[in-house]
């Protein structure tokens, strides 16, 4: 069995029960001809064999000033084949999970052809760039958005990701998933389907979420994390975090999933910053740590800010425990955060935004009927 990234920090994929990362194999090798054979007859996996069309889209990406015939192009295909059978070249990827083999590009192949369509909004210099640094999420809630949005984007080469629980029915008014996944944790479903986008992009799993014991090895396992995305729910894990993040240096990125709102806390750039803009003064880690929901809303006005909530949220939250069992978020809000929070990563991690705040991209604000139609 071939695996890339066989090393990874984080929990081991055999200790957690679950399998999350995919299988390579390489036909030119006999003992990987013996193990497909064997899937063959065990598993009876779906081939998915489109190696040809994607070494098309390679050569027309890579010389995109021509305009190749459907001949021209299938002889610049056999020209590249060569005599090499072309179940010899590429990688077969076993996902286990979906009983799927599929015949995929090299790495650095299937990297270029998967991002062609980010230039140059992206240039080619930036994406190397980006394919080495390591962004950890935290919750996977709003964060299995970032999170998914950061691979399609390729925004990094490493994602870490932690949560402990699993998918109820409740969670699928804004978690990307499906009813035949309840009852799966949360990382497990996040994970897979970033190996569905990419399975060259190296994802690191923390099923338990981050606790005192590790959040160190959250930061720092496997290289220092460039950003942390904070989406958790526990109010003292995002202080902890926070201390954390500020004393190694570390920017902080957090969206809301109201009005809009994200905080960004640039402790690489400002080490003496207050945690959570000066808000969090007076709050103590450990007082916070079992808190109900209810139980918790004081210390998120003072978070959040009351004053800037969106009506519809200070009145959720004076529900919550009674009409309601939280406070709501919504599958619009959770998908604007992605894209607001995965913005941001990437300009932080190619050094074009530095600053440090709150900011909110509200839509009942800039589409609204008071704004004049220009059309």
């Amino acid at each position: 069995m071939h695996s890339f990234h066989d090393w990874q920090p984080g929990t081991k994929q055999e200790e957690t029960g679950f399998v999350w990362r995919p299988e390579f194999f390489r036909l030119s090798r006999i003992e990987d001809q013996h193990r497909v054979s064997e899937l063959m007859e065990t598993e009876r996996p779906e081939v998915i064999d489109r190696l040809r069309p994607q070494l098309q889209e390679m050569i027309k990406a890579k010389h995109a000033g021509i305009r190749f015939s459907p001949e021209e192009l299938s002889a610049a295909v056999d020209e590249y084949l060569g005599s090499t059978p072309i179940s010899f070249h590429g990688v077969w990827v076993y996902y286990p999970w979906r009983k799927k083999l599929v015949h995929l590009l090299d790495e650095e192949d299937f990297i270029f052809v998967r991002t062609n369509r980010n230039r140059n909004k992206i240039t080619a210099e930036e994406q190397k760039r980006l394919s080495e640094k390591s962004i950890g999420v935290i919750g996977l809630s709003v964060g299995q958005s970032i999170a998914l949005t950061l691979a399609m984007e390729r925004s990094c080469g490493e994602i870490r990701i932690a949560d402990f629980d699993t998918l109820e029915l409740s969670n699928l008014n804004r978690i990307r998933a499906g009813v035949f996944q309840l009852g799966l944790p949360k990382w497990v479903i996040t994970a897979r389907e970033i190996a569905e986008i990419d399975p060259y992009l190296r994802v690191v799993c923390y099923p338990e979420g981050i606790t005192e014991e590790n959040i160190e090895r959250f930061l720092w396992d496997g290289g220092k994390l460039d950003i942390l995305v904070d989406e958790c729910d526990s109010l003292n894990i995002k202080i902890l975090a926070r201390e954390k993040a500020r004393l190694h240096g570390i920017p902080v990125v957090m969206d809301t999933s109201d009005r809009g709102l994200l905080d960004v806390e640039r402790f690489d750039l400002e080490p003496d910053r207050p945690i959570l803009h000066g808000l969090a003064e007076g709050l103590d880690y450990s007082r916070l740590q079992g808190l109900s929901d209810q139980e918790k809303i004081p210390a998120v006005l003072k978070i959040v800010g009351y004053e800037t909530m969106s009506e519809r949220l200070k009145a959720s939250l004076q529900e919550v425990g009674k009409s309601i069992m939280t406070w709501p978020q919504l599958a619009s809000s959770v998908s604007l955060g992605a894209a607001v929070g995965a913005d941001v990563c990437r300009r932080i991690s190619l050094g074009q935004f530095t600053g440090s705040g709150r900011y909110f991209v509200d839509m009942e604000e800039i589409v609204s009927d008071r704004q004049e139609n220009l059309v």
